[in-house]
Parts: structure tokens; C-alpha cells; sequence
């Protein structure tokens, strides 16, 4: 596949490995930083993701700038993961994650993503093919059984049932309200 990479795809290459790069190194001196105090040993592992992504971002970044291009999605998730790490105070990762998420929703790069990994977009869509339905071959239908019938109970057995009469239900009367007092008259 000779496909010339659009600017929006190799921005978006530039930018994760520069990411990358600064979330390496902020996520390794945020965790030194943090193994020197007591209390930064248990905050350690939150110190780690940024090293974790960072690596991730090379990796991604690796395959964007490969020659001939592999075929590979666009990474909403390494995207998001950026933006999270406003939370380690990477602000400059939160911009590139903000950016690529922008980047990938432009219609030059869905149809790179999508020529790249030989799904066609939708200009190369052909008409639909219509399938007409072959009739089933004819199905006997079931037999029905005969219904049993349940004898009947006989008359001497049973006893007359006595219908009580529902007791009359009397509305109770409603309690009388005695004027409200009014203070200060």
C-alpha cells in the first residue's frame, strides 16, 4: 500500500511520541520523588501509570511512523489515558490526548484508518446485493391428538356451599374539630 499519510496522522505521531517521551520521564521522577517520603511509598503506584502509558505511547507512536504502514486503529484509548493524566498534573498530555481525540474524528484520517486496515469507507461502498428467499419445502403438518376429557365429579360427593352474607361495614363518623386559638387577640 502506497498511501501517502495525511498531516492530521502524522501530527497525531509527533505528538504521542513527544507524549510519550514527557510521560516516561514524569511518571520515573514523580516515582523517585515519591519513594523518598514515607507517605510516598503508598502513593507510589499512582506514580507508575504515567511510566505505564508513556511506554505504550512509544509503542503506538513506533507503528504510526512505520514504513511500509501496519495496519492499526486509531487509539482512543491511549487518547483518554492522556487526558486522565491531568490528574498526575501532566498538562502537556492532556493537550496532545485532547488533540488526538480531535485528530482522529477528522474525515481524512477515518478514511486513512479505514483504507490502512481494508474496510471500505463509504464513497467505495458498492450497491447491495439483494438475495430473494427459497421457498421450504412443504412440511406436513402435526398431528393433533384428541382431547380427554375429565369425568365429572359426581353430585352426591359434593355438599352444598351456605352463602354468608358480608357483614355491613359502617362508615366511622368523622371527629369534630374545635376552633384553632389565636395568639394575641
Amino acid at each position: 500500500m502506497n498511501t501517502q499519510k495525511p498531516t492530521l496522522v502524522n501530527v497525531i505521531a509527533w505528538t504521542t511520541l513527544a507524549s510519550g517521551i514527557v510521560n516516561l520521564f514524569w511518571g520515573l521522577a514523580a516515582s523517585g520523588t515519591m519513594l523518598a517520603t514515607v507517605v510516598g511509598v503508598i502513593c507510589t503506584p499512582l506514580t507508575i501509570l504515567p511510566t505505564i502509558l508513556g511506554i505504550f505511547e512509544l509503542i503506538y507512536a513506533a507503528k504510526l511512523f512505520s514504513n511500509p504502514a501496519q495496519p492499526i486503529q486509531p487509539s482512543t484509548n491511549i487518547a483518554i489515558l492522556e487526558i486522565a493524566c491531568v490528574l498526575t498534573f501532566n498538562i502537556f498530555s492532556m493537550a496532545v490526548g485532547i488533540l488526538s481525540l480531535v485528530f482522529y474524528n477528522d474525515t481524512i484520517v477515518k478514511d486513512y484508518f479505514a483504507h490502512l486496515n481494508g474496510v471500505l469507507s463509504g464513497a467505495e461502498v458498492s450497491a447491495p446485493v439483494i438475495i430473494t428467499p427459497i421457498e421450504p419445502a412443504s412440511i406436513s403438518q402435526p398431528e393433533v391428538a384428541p382431547a380427554i376429557e375429565e369425568p365429572k365429579p359426581i353430585e352426591a360427593e359434593q355438599q352444598p356451599v351456605e352463602e354468608v352474607p358480608a357483614p355491613q361495614e359502617e362508615t366511622p363518623a368523622k371527629p369534630k374539630r374545635t376552633p384553632r386559638k389565636v395568639a394575641g387577640k
